[in-house]
C-alpha cells in the first residue's frame, strides 16, 4: 500500500475540516459535516488500520503490535503504516477537540477573532490549544454559573 498517499488524505481531510472550522460560519450543518465527514473518516481510518494492524493483515514494525513497552511502540512507529495510524490518531482527537473548544466558546459568546488563534493553536500542538482554551473559559464559566 502508499503510505504516503494515506497520510497525505488524512491530512488534507483534516487541513479542510479545520480551515472550515476556523474561517467559515458555524452553520449546524456545517458542524456535522466537519464532525462526520472530518472525524468520522479519520477515526474510520485510524480504525481500519489500527485492526488491519492488531489480526496481523498489514505488518507494523520488526516486533509487530506491542504497545506495552517503549521499544514495542517505537517499533510501532518506525513503520510507515505505524506512522500513519499515529498521525490519523492525533488528527481525529485534535480536531474533535477543536469542535468542543468552538461550540463551547460559541455558546460563551466569546468572538471568532478570539477564538481563532486557539483553535490554531489546538490545530498544530493539540494539547496546547486545549490547556489555553481550559484555562480562559473558566473564569466565564464560572461567572455563569455554567460548567458544561
Amino acid at each position: 500500500m502508499d503510505w504516503s498517499f494515506v497520510f497525505n488524505a488524512v491530512n488534507v481531510i483534516a487541513l479542510i475540516a479545520w480551515t472550515g472550522l476556523i474561517a467559515l460560519p458555524r452553520w449546524p450543518a456545517l458542524l456535522s459535516a466537519i464532525l462526520f465527514l472530518g472525524v468520522g473518516v479519520l477515526c474510520l481510518v485510524y480504525t481500519v488500520l489500527m485492526i488491519s494492524v492488531l489480526t496481523g493483515f498489514i505488518p507494523a514494525g520488526e516486533g509487530g503490535a506491542d504497545f506495552t513497552t517503549i521499544e514495542g511502540v517505537r517499533s510501532i512507529f518506525s513503520s510507515d503504516v505505524g506512522v500513519t495510524i499515529g498521525w490519523a490518531h492525533y488528527l481525529a482527537f485534535d480536531l474533535f477537540v477543536g469542535i468542543w473548544i468552538a461550540r463551547d466558546a460559541d455558546a460563551k459568546y466569546f468572538s471568532r477573532w478570539f477564538q481563532a488563534p486557539i483553535l490554531l493553536a489546538t490545530f498544530l500542538a493539540g494539547p496546547i490549544g486545549l490547556f489555553i482554551w481550559l484555562i480562559i473559559r473558566e473564569p466565564r464559566s464560572r461567572a455563569s454559573g455554567r460548567w458544561s
